[in-house]
């Protein structure tokens, strides 16, 4: 089985790329930094004996999730897991922030994931097989002051898999849409959010990554991974509280120390 990571160099990706090579399983890893990808590449090679395919491409510039589609079938070879992990957010007051910067945020986080899941689906269907992994956030349950466009896109994502998900019942194919908490990756220092109350306790991206693997082979429609007791709190009772009590709440969580 060969899996296509996005966001493969560090993180939640390079966890799920040891844990699909550890499996035996061939790869194809997308991400900006040529050096992590080689580096990744000849240390999966070297404990698992599998095949890795190293695409160096930066998925927040428009047209490039139709560059890597059209990269992997030039090379030949059938992607049987597409696991959408790239994406970033950013910290501050929407209209403090660089409208550029989330612009890209959206094009990644939003744009690619649904271009790359729309043109694999294509082969998927043809053949009747094929697993896809999305992974947004426990941020798409509710609005976030202080990382609003952030929020948003992966509200978009949770939304967007689970349709996708109910589209392909009668099908071999699976959407798994997976939930992440405050994990130990590169998030918190890109975003700003490092002093924030939402980032005092994380789970490790290894952990995460577990979670998302096991439950897209599962093809499970919902995985969480990593939620806070306050966390798990404010999503129990969050149908009950009032929204300008809820965005105050996710606002202070949010708010650097």
């Amino acid at each position: 089985m060969t899996a296509l990571i996005t966001g493969a160099s560090s993180g939640i990706g390079k966890e799920l790329a040891y844990i699909h090579g550890e499996k035996g399983g061939d790869l194809i890893l997308v991400a900006r930094s040529k050096e992590k990808l080689e580096d990744l590449k000849r240390d999966l090679e070297k404990k698992y004996s599998n095949k890795v395919t190293i695409i160096v491409k930066d998925l927040s510039i428009v047209g490039s999730a139709k560059e890597l589609y059209d990269e992997v079938k030039d090379l030949g070879i059938d992607v049987d897991y597409l696991i959408n992990n790239a994406g970033f957010g950013l910290g501050g007051k929407f209209h403090q922030l660089s409208l550029e910067r989330q612009q890209e945020m959206m094009n990644l986080n939003m744009f690619a994931l649904t271009e790359l899941t729309h043109m694999f689906l294509q082969d998927f269907t043809k053949r009747n097989s094929g697993k896809i992994l999305n992974v947004s956030s426990t941020a798409s349950f509710m609005p976030g002051p202080l990382q609003a466009v952030y929020f948003a896109s992966k509200s978009y994502v949770q939304f967007l898999s689970n349709a996708l998900s109910e589209e392909l019942i009668d099908t071999n194919i699976t959407v798994t849409n997976l939930m992440p908490s405050a994990t130990e990756t590169e998030f918190a220092k890109v975003s700003g959010m490092e002093k924030t109350e939402l980032f005092s306790k994380m789970a490790t991206a290894k952990d995460v990554a577990l979670d998302g693997y096991n439950g897209m082979l599962e093809g499970k429609l919902d995985v969480l991974s990593g939620l806070q007791f306050s966390q798990k709190l404010l999503k129990t009772f969050m149908a009950f509280i009032p929204k300008k009590i809820l965005l105050k709440e996710v606002r202070k969580m949010q708010e650097s120390k």
